[in-house]
């Protein structure tokens, strides 16, 4: 199915006072989604919260069935996140780590993700060892296969990496957890809504995901995949009565399968603006997406290669709508908010959010423009044209 530019566009007002090429930090929301959450904010002003909740039961438990189409697993394998950090975070500090045992990282891994990873390490005494690339930059699968031993209890994969464009080998990484029988953990924050992304495909354990990058869903949003017979062996971190039922003085039951990771308190009308945005992009079908979003981020780096200042970043074989640079003699904050006063939106990477990968390559910040399949090819022009008088002036 081929992407309907004008209706996109239509639906995505903003775009008519800006050229947004920051979808990997939150895309621009489209009307039914703003439709949904601004309806459910109003009636909990007219009615109350609790009586909002129960009159969108409905609404609320479709989140589930649309976050399971597109995944590709079951509903009860999904539980709501405030974010994919939160999500990830979940999974991650409900595994019974000990000393000795091994966490095989991605020299892509986002600082949310590492930062637990340490604390824990720190905690507990477990090791984190670190994947090493192929030629490309990618997670090397050969390499991983030939880390694992009895002791490594975790794989810990970012699929897409914030600062690079790379997509890495999910699917085959995932065939060699399984075949070591190891737990999988799959960051897809920036995959999820730009791509397919299939569960049972890539043979994750785990999976994280947000709402307001490439699924174009509210901020403050996010889902967790946990796999049936994972959940069921084990206890979330944190739990309240969203995640659990209280049966006695002494006693408390967990929830079944993924809800237990769950919280009582969340933003309804995030949930709910969730599943619409999910509905949406499977409207378009996320084959059509991500022939769109490619073409684009190709274009953009062959038109961002014809400018002498400029140096492209990006890693990898296979790449997505991520598309990152520098510039000769500016730095990244300049350029960004001299492209700002000109209504196009990028934005500015640093070490300090994926530090294994940027330390390595010597970059302490870079620039990154990411596209969207609302984004026009007119679009990219005149960004490139702006960026390149800035850059020489």
């Amino acid at each position: 199915m081929t992407i309907d530019l004008e209706r996109a566009r239509r639906d995505t007002p903003a775009v008519e006072q800006l050229i947004h090429l920051n979808n990997a930090g939150a895309s621009l929301q489209p009307n039914p989604v703003l439709d949904a959450v601004f309806g459910h904010l109003r009636r909990e002003a007219e009615i109350g919260g609790y009586e909002a909740e129960h009159r969108a039961a409905d609404q609320l438990a479709h989140f589930y069935d649309a976050a399971a189409t597109l995944l590709g697993c079951a509903r009860d394998e999904i539980a709501f996140s405030d974010g994919a950090s939160r999500a990830w975070g979940a999974a991650f500090y409900a595994i019974p780590f000990k000393a000795g045992d091994r966490i095989l990282v991605s020299t892509a891994e986002y600082v949310s993700n590492y930062m637990a990873i340490l604390q824990v390490s720190q905690r507990t005494g477990a090791l984190v060892e670190v994947i090493a690339n192929d030629e490309q930059g990618q997670t090397s699968p050969a390499a991983l296969r030939q880390m694992l031993d009895e002791r490594v209890k975790l794989i810990a994969i970012t699929q897409v990496a914030t600062n690079s464009g790379l997509v890495n080998p999910a699917a085959e990484i995932g065939q060699v957890a399984k075949e070591a029988g190891v737990l999988y953990l799959l960051d897809a924050c920036q995959s999820v809504g730009q791509m397919p992304v299939s569960v049972e495909e890539i043979g994750c354990d785990f999976l994280a995901a947000t709402g307001r990058k490439y699924l174009r869903g509210p901020r403050s949003t996010g889902l967790l995949y946990v796999r049936r017979a994972i959940a069921e062996q084990l206890e979330p971190a944190m739990m309240d009565t969203g995640g659990a039922e209280w049966l006695s003085a002494s006693s408390y039951s967990l929830n079944p399968a993924a809800s237990r990771f769950e919280s009582y308190e969340l933003n309804f009308a995030g949930k709910i603006g969730l599943g619409v945005a999910i509905d949406y992009a499977l409207s378009w079908g996320l084959d059509s997406i991500q022939e769109r979003v490619m073409l684009l981020a190709d274009y953009l780096r062959a038109q961002l290669a014809t400018l002498a200042a400029v140096t492209g970043r990006d890693l990898g074989v296979d790449r997505c709508g991520i598309v990152t640079f520098t510039v000769a003699g500016r730095e990244p904050e300049a350029i960004r908010a001299a492209l700002w006063e000109q209504q196009i939106n990028v934005w500015v990477s640093y070490a300090g959010s994926a530090r294994l990968d940027m330390d390595a390559r010597g970059l302490d910040k870079l620039l990154r423009a990411s596209v969207h399949y609302y984004n026009t090819e007119a679009e990219l022009d005149r960004f490139c044209t702006t960026l390149a008088k800035i850059a020489g002036g």
